[in-house]
């Protein structure tokens, strides 16, 4: 009867009833799973765009449309930026001799080459946190970070120690960085100038010249902390700590190595078949 009504064969019904999943759709519920296990890892926050980089990195061949196409399917989609307020204020004249050595050509050949640092803020119910970034230009991983209660000179130098402590050559490195005042302190510029770090600096008015360490602290936020409330200082810094340390630097690591393998000839690049 249900035939007669939807105007369908019998047969032809039948037929479908009994037909094997395509090579297509197969596919497609693979890739779904593994899109469910990377946006659920990210607690959600993993858009299109992302994930074919995330599957990429893993060797799969999909477009991003057919990525997007399986996510819009399975209601999954990532967190949208939140839109920022105009700066306050105005930095001041950074120290003799400083200028910006990047000129924002935010791309590196080799680590420890170039490095990006600046600051930003976290509210909790206990008040606000700070975060100070060392980000290396050659793969984006944070290779040095501090936390503190007070934005003060002293977070931004254990943040950079940090970098230090992990650096494997003693060769110089520019660091870039705004004209906010711990950048333009004394003892800032006298730990540069004995660890072998050259002093680079934004211009007045152009926070696009330190869009780098921005893009960092927008993913942070945009994939953790704003979607988060925070009751403690140290819930914020266990969070934010696993965010730099569990998730962001080792899916930089993946992209490295992936990039390597590629390079090398290991890896043979695939043209997707649809």
């Amino acid at each position: 009867m249900m035939c007669r009504c939807l105007k369908v064969s019998p047969s032809g019904y039948y037929d479908w009833e009994r037909r094997l999943p395509s090579d297509r759709h197969v596919d497609n519920e693979r890739l779904l799973r593994r899109i469910r296990e990377i946006h659920e890892d990210s607690r959600g926050a993993i858009g299109a765009p992302r994930m074919h980089e995330d599957l990429s990195d893993a060797g799969e061949t999909a477009s991003k449309n057919r990525i997007a196409r399986l996510m819009a399917r399975d209601g999954l989609q990532g967190w949208p930026r939140k839109k920022k307020r105009g700066q306050r204020g105005r930095p001041g004249l950074p120290p003799p001799g400083v200028r910006n050595l990047l000129e924002r050509d935010f791309n590196a050949l080799e680590p420890e080459t170039k490095w990006v640092t600046d600051i930003t803020e976290f509210k909790t119910d206990e008040g606000k946190l700070f975060l100070c970034v060392v980000v290396d230009l050659f793969n984006k991983i944070v290779v040095g970070w501090s936390m503190h209660h007070r934005q003060d000179r002293q977070m931004v130098l254990r943040a950079i120690e940090m970098a230090l402590w992990q650096r494997q050559g003693g060769w110089s490195v520019i660091l870039h960085s705004d004209r906010g005042t711990q950048f333009r302190s004394g003892d800032y510029q006298r730990f540069l100038k004995q660890n072998a770090l050259v002093c680079s600096m934004s211009a007045v008015g152009h926070c696009g010249d330190n869009a780098a360490c921005e893009g960092f602290f927008g993913l942070l936020k945009r994939e953790r902390t704003h979607h988060t409330k925070y009751r403690t200082l140290d819930i914020a810094k266990a969070d934010i700590f696993d965010y730099i340390e569990r998730f962001h630097n080792p899916r930089m690591r993946r992209r490295v190595a992936r990039q390597d393998l590629k390079f090398s000839g290991v890896l043979k690049p695939s043209v997707e078949s649809g």
